[in-house]
């Protein structure tokens, strides 16, 4: 690939793209490897209890099975890692779908009829697996994700709501989310001469390095993790999930590489999802909708085994602006498995409830929506008084009204009608925290004069690679063919993990400052060509990071959603979503469209369509294949448009914000809005079905 300098911001198509769609690109269990063996998981089939029994011996009669893997013949592991990762070890049975045995076989073929043959037998005990507002065990942890407090409270909310011209008083629920990304967790392990070698599905191999080596008390240079292509993660591959190490243990018990992908009915529980939450939202305001008093409860689940918080209620903290506010989170633990991170963890399902709240609140006192918004705008986090480091909410709220043609909405809903179809628009605003991580980045100059840069980056499919190639070669100001960029291996400089949308602005900024360190030093020591033995530059920018402004920095952005329902069938159609998003400096358009749609589309799927359908009968997700857990396909999005206003931003750098999330945020809501615009009834459980609008529609 060539390019001119000065290539940031410019189209460019992924560097990678002709390997994977010629196949050439190897995900974690294609890579050959002589004598590998493959791995077939056994899953607890009770909600919670302990084992009392384990038969093996016609799973290991099976022909070409190596190994069976149970706590009472798997290695030891370090018992002070995660009870998460500490993987066969006790005969405890914490949630229905655990993973209990591990069958190790010549084929995999020979693994799957090796775990079907295994018999356990179960000392059962009563469950607990569905979350309420008023469950006994709902607590306050001292945290939720990754590190914000769990209450905040400014002004005096309660006074401040009572004495509010306008009250409203909602609660919204949504379901647990699977993130079921395009690959599953998979990994293939190989121990030889003392060292771990392991190809992961991840999103972050550094840390999975670590938490390798303390399990099996190794030395970091015992261990090296790669991944080179990964098949999406939305956040789910975002920690060490339990395919590395049992691949691990089980290569090291036969003395073979091996191989272990779950397969897609096994990736509902082990490996995180988004909690059910149940939000509870007080808005009080005067009657020209200007908030006087806001409050956002947020309940959500946990597991028995370690905790996660879901930080539901935190963007409520800094979208509008209200003197009296508080915002609060408990937890139930519950016998289920732990939830971990889907893409934008609590603003996601948090933006839900707060938009259509401050929909359902315009039109209690007669204003726009978009008006309604632009008037409890801020320059100022409401909370810590503090003026952000850029704020375009305003900006998008207009652009993407007028692009949607917003002016010609009638307000009145339920009155749009073509033919069959009740037709209704709807909106909502995102915002998400733009961060910007330290890591390590290594410029390379070779004698033939080609450029290698080296950083343990991830991408996920998000095009990071590319965006990566094109600071480099701005920064290099040399030909793009010259420059090549290496990623995803554990030996390579450390870096973050992919997620939390701040990949492109830590990861850039560590190789923006390792490129322009070489080229300096080529420049004034060199004369502009490398020594004999190449040159090399190895920059750590965590001093830089700590160091810049720590005023309030976001991504904001604004949906707009029209809606038609068929009045005979309740059937719900999205025939346009327009997203209009202040994102910071976009490195790469072509990718970037990318990911606000990809998002875009996700909340389009959260608001009709996905739902873990709990049988607390056995504590089981019952809808777990693609088959019965429903996700949008193309025939459910027809128009969708992404867009980006000028965003200078003075808190990184580069200017760089991150746009892997912001999409997803405030989508579900602009739909659930543009549902009730269309017909009139207003629903606040997802997802929004036609059984739970047929009913209610008019006739004919």
């Amino acid at each position: 690939m060539s390019a001119p300098a000065g290539v940031i911001g410019r189209p460019q198509p992924r560097v990678e793209g002709r390997d994977k769609v010629t196949g050439a690109a190897r995900y974690a269990v294609e890579h050959p490897a002589d004598g590998t063996a493959y791995g077939w998981a056994v899953q607890a089939t009770v909600a919670k209890g302990r084992i009392v029994r384990i038969d093996a011996t016609e799973a290991e009669r099976e022909s070409g099975v190596l190994a069976v893997l149970t706590f009472e013949t798997a290695p030891r592991l370090n018992p002070t890692g995660s009870p998460e990762l500490l993987l066969l070890q006790q005969p405890r049975v914490r949630y229905r779908g655990e993973i209990v045995a591990l069958v190790v076989a010549e084929s995999l073929e020979a693994a799957r009829e090796g775990a079907r043959l295994v018999r356990i037998d179960y000392d059962t005990e009563p469950h607990s697996s569905v979350l309420t507002e008023r469950h006994p065990s709902l607590y306050t942890p001292e945290r939720v994700n990754p590190a914000y407090p769990t209450d905040t409270s400014v002004g005096d909310f309660d006074s401040g709501y009572q004495a509010a011209e306008v009250r409203l008083d909602q609660t919204y629920r949504t379901p647990a989310y699977h993130n079921n990304p395009m690959e599953p967790h998979a990994a293939t392990a190989h121990w030889a001469d003392g060292r771990l070698l392991v190809r992961d599905s991840s999103q972050g191999t550094t840390d999975v390095r670590g938490d390798l080596g303390s399990l099996f008390e190794l030395p970091t240079g015992a261990v090296r993790v790669t991944a080179e292509h990964v098949g999406g993660g939305f956040g789910s591959k975002g920690t060490t999930r339990c395919t590395p190490v049992l691949a691990a243990m089980a290569a090291r018990q036969v003395g073979r590489p091996v191989r272990l992908a779950l397969t897609r009915q096994q990736l509902f529980g082990p490996i995180g999802y988004r909690t059910p939450i149940i939000q509870r939202v007080r808005l009080g305001a005067d009657a020209d909708g200007r908030l006087a008093a806001i409050c956002h409860d947020a309940i959500s689940q946990t597991s028995t085994s370690i905790e996660f918080a879901e930080q539901t209620a935190v963007l409520t903290r800094a979208l509008y602006a209200a003197p009296h506010r508080r915002t609060t989170h408990r937890l139930a633990r519950l016998d289920v498995p732990t939830p971990s991170w889907m893409r934008a963890p609590g603003e996601c399902p948090g933006s839900f409830a707060l938009e259509c709240a401050m929909d359902e609140l315009a039109v209690a006192c007669g204003v726009d929506p978009v008006e309604l918004r632009l008037r409890n705008d801020t320059d100022v986090d409401p909370e810590e008084g503090v003026p952000f480091t850029s704020r375009n909410l305003a900006a998008c709220l207009r652009e993407g009204a007028e692009r949607f043609g917003w002016a010609r909405r009638d307000p009145a809903p339920g009155v749009r009608r073509d033919g069959r179809w009740l037709v209704g628009t709807g909106m909502a605003s995102a915002i998400y925290p733009a961060r910007t991580p330290g890591a390590t980045a290594e410029a390379v100059a070779e004698p033939d004069g080609t450029y290698r840069v080296r950083i343990n980056a991830t991408d996920i499919g998000t095009g990071a690679r590319t965006a990566l190639w094109q600071v480099a070669v701005d920064a290099l100001g040399v030909p793009g063919d010259r420059v090549a960029v290496s990623i995803g291996d554990s030996d390579l400089p450390p870096a973050y993990v992919a997620g939390g949308s701040m990949g492109t602005a830590g990861w850039g900024l560590a190789v923006h400052r390792a490129c322009e360190g070489l080229r300096r030093q080529l420049d004034g020591e060199y004369a502009g060509s490398a020594p004999p033995d190449g040159l090399a530059v190895r920059v750590d920018t965590m001093e830089e990071t700590t160091a810049l402004p720590t005023a309030p920095r976001y991504s904001f952005g604004a949906h707009f959603v029209e809606a038609r329902v068929d009045v005979d069938s309740g059937e719900i159609r999205v025939p346009r979503m327009l997203g209009v998003f202040a994102v910071g400096r976009v490195v790469n358009p072509t990718t970037a469209r990318s990911q606000l749609i990809g998002g875009m589309t996700m909340g389009l799927s959260m608001a009709l369509h996905e739902e873990g359908v709990l049988d607390q009968r056995f504590g089981d997700w019952v809808n777990r294949d693609l088959a019965g857990y429903h996700v949008s396909v193309c025939a459910d999005v027809e128009t969708m448009e992404a867009y980006w206003v000028p965003d200078e931003d003075r808190g990184n750098p580069l200017g760089i914000k991150g746009m892997g999330e912001i999409g997803i945020v405030g989508s579900a809501a602009a739909v659930a809005n543009a549902v009730h615009h269309a017909t009139g009834l207003r629903l606040r459980t997802l997802p929004i079905q036609l059984d739970e609008l047929v009913d209610r529609l008019p006739t004919g």
